[in-house]
């Protein structure tokens, strides 16, 4: 039996739920009387007409990348619920268009009620959390001070001799005390290894890059890696399998974040839209590799991605679509 929209929503967001709804029901074999439904619900309010146009768009625009975020969105509520031992039986459809369409309602859906089940399966497990848009700071047990980037989360183990942070997602910085115990922060499959020093971990797509503001830290891309030394003023990446030489940074502008400024030189457009999105009350994304591998430079105020966005549009030049107010496609 067929669940039908609700014709009777009188909010924006109503409106936006239905009109997801209604483009799940129009790409899946409507009836004759499904489209009379449908035609009349859309000409019942204008606001009717404008939520739907909003969903085509992003229906049109999203189709590959939907894919893609769904998966992942599904993998990360699967992934929770084993944490909250709770069988599902629920599978995404497989193959052809039937995936394509459940992936772009889950994008769309997620995006528009502010949905995202890798945050849920993250913070379930973490110590201390940070929302979108907000930079915290907290004291540790041991004296150490840490503070979270936007949309940001950690666990702490202190025990066995040794001080242990996960780095679960984002990014921070750390202010370690020193007891004489390692302190060791636990990210992308890698560690760094401190006594006493001001770093900053930051979680990367493959592992992690890793920045010294003042004393000495030891990073290994694994347990078993060899541990590259950092001093103050320098910053490495690591990956699964190694971690990149040292390279000489401004680290003051690079953790401006702290100071609410995202600083930028020579950055891959993609990567800064990596840091918007922890800003961004929802989802930013983007379609065209060749505009990711662009470089800009620049300083912007955290606070105000949508502001951010608009520089960059200026600067970079890209086409920007927006819907439900929750999400902005570049291509």
């Amino acid at each position: 039996m067929k669940a039908f929209p609700d014709p009777n929503a009188d909010s924006n967001a109503d409106h936006h739920a239905v009109a997801l709804s209604w483009l799940s029901v129009l790409h899946n074999q409507p009836t004759i009387a499904d489209q009379a439904r449908f035609s009349r619900w859309l000409h019942a309010d204008p606001a009717h007409s404008e939520a739907y146009a909003q969903a085509q768009v992003l229906w049109e625009l999203s189709e590959e990348p939907a894919t893609t975020l769904a998966g992942e969105d599904a993998a990360a509520l699967d992934a929770l619920l084993r944490k909250m031992d709770t069988p599902t039986a629920r599978k995404l459809p497989h193959g052809g268009a039937a995936l394509a369409m459940a992936a772009c309602l889950v994008l769309m859906v997620s995006v528009a009620m502010g949905l995202n089940p890798q945050r849920w399966a993250d913070d379930l497990g973490a110590d201390y959390v940070s929302a979108p848009g907000q930079v915290r700071t907290f004291i540790l047990e041991d004296g150490s001070q840490v503070t979270m980037d936007a949309d940001s989360a950690i666990d702490v183990h202190f025990d066995d001799g040794e001080r242990h942070v996960e780095l679960r997602r984002g990014a921070a910085f750390f202010q370690v005390t020193h007891t004489g115990e390692p302190f060791v922060v636990d990210g992308g499959r890698g560690e760094t290894r401190v006594l006493g020093t001001q770093f900053e971990v930051r979680l990367q797509p493959a592992g992690a890059q890793v920045t010294v503001l003042s004393g000495r830290v030891g990073v290994k891309a694994a347990a078993d890696a060899p541990q590259q030394i950092l001093t103050a003023g320098q910053q490495a990446r690591y990956d699964r399998e190694r971690t990149g030489a040292p390279q000489s940074v401004d680290s003051e502008s690079q953790l401006a974040w702290r100071q609410g400024w995202l600083n930028y030189a020579r950055t891959p457009l993609a990567d800064v839209i990596n840091d918007l999105n922890r800003y961004y009350p929802g989802r930013i994304i983007l379609l065209n590799d060749q505009l990711a591998a662009k470089t800009v430079s620049g300083s912007f105020p955290s606070r105000d991605p949508q502001a951010v966005m608009a520089a960059l549009k200026s600067v970079v030049g890209f086409q920007q679509y927006e819907a439900f107010g929750r999400v902005i496609v570049i291509r």
